[in-house]
């Protein structure tokens, strides 16, 4: 069977999906160990037996809802390819603002101190080390298994200067202070019914879910981060397209100067918390 013939009837397979062509096509450069080009370069490759039958099984898979970055073991943020697996949250294209605005507080030959609470694949953390060699970065977690993917995607971009934690929040061993807290934590309600639709519905429930009203663990950072934050300092925290104004209050309530950053949507994203005594 041809390659175009495959992605051909793969994408009959997928029709549930909204972006079928390029899902088929992630998936059979997962299996050919190719760049997308390559398939339309060389359309009328021949496929092996064993290939055709390894990505049925994917598009299979895909059909019934799995995440192709699972399928696939990685996701690209940040221009970066992060490994990644069912104990991990998928990186999404609009956490990439959380690390714009963070890029725009720190100083390119600072030595700023930053903290990253939930670092999961620790897409956060190694994009704002790659753009700043500098900084001094602790990046946490509470799973270990996720810990130790955040740690091999380090490796596997040569970042150095980032250590990880096995930590709850801010129950960090030997913990600093710092000049910048930064964190993508979980903000979606318990009762939320998109929890039960796409994607999600194979992502850890502790990575997305937070509380009756998707606010529990923003609250408890809030409220801690004072303690660790050096003055001035920068609490930078994602949250639900529609929890900016509670953050704003929170961080308010708390004492910070609060603002909020849109994303490329026009959704209030990114809530900044400015700590100033």
């Amino acid at each position: 069977m041809q390659i175009v013939t495959a992605l051909g009837q793969a994408r009959q397979k997928l029709t549930a999906s909204s972006s079928a062509r390029l899902d088929t096509e992630i998936l059979l450069c997962s299996v050919l160990k190719c760049e997308r080009t390559q398939l339309y370069t060389y359309p009328e490759q021949i496929l092996s037996a064993t290939e055709i039958a390894s990505f049925n099984k994917l598009i299979a898979l895909r059909a019934a809802g799995h995440p192709v970055a699972y399928l696939c073991g990685q996701k690209e943020f940040w221009s970066l390819a992060l490994q990644v697996n069912p104990d991990t949250f998928i990186p999404r294209p609009e956490t990439e603002l959380l690390v714009a605005v963070a890029l725009a507080q720190i100083p390119e030959d600072a030595t700023t101190r930053i903290l990253e609470l939930g670092t999961g694949t620790g897409a956060i953390a190694i994009a704002i080390a790659s753009e700043r060699p500098h900084v001094i970065i602790t990046a946490t977690d509470a799973n270990t298994g996720t810990l130790k993917i955040a740690k091999s995607n380090a490796a596997k971009h040569n970042i150095k200067h980032i250590d990880f934690k096995l930590a709850n929040w801010f129950k960090i061993p030997d913990i600093n202070t710092y000049d910048l807290i930064i964190s993508n934590p979980p903000y979606i309600c318990i009762d939320d019914p998109h929890l039960n639709q796409g994607d999600v519905r194979f992502e850890p429930i502790s990575a997305l879910v937070s509380g009756a009203d998707g606010l529990h663990d923003i609250r408890t950072i809030i409220q801690q981060a004072q303690t660790y934050l050096n003055t001035p300092g920068w609490l930078l925290l994602e949250h639900g397209y529609n929890q900016a104004e509670q953050v704003r209050q929170l961080l308010r309530d708390n004492g910070y100067i609060a603002t909020t950053i849109k994303d490329y949507s026009g959704i209030e994203r990114v809530s900044m918390g400015y700590k100033t005594t």
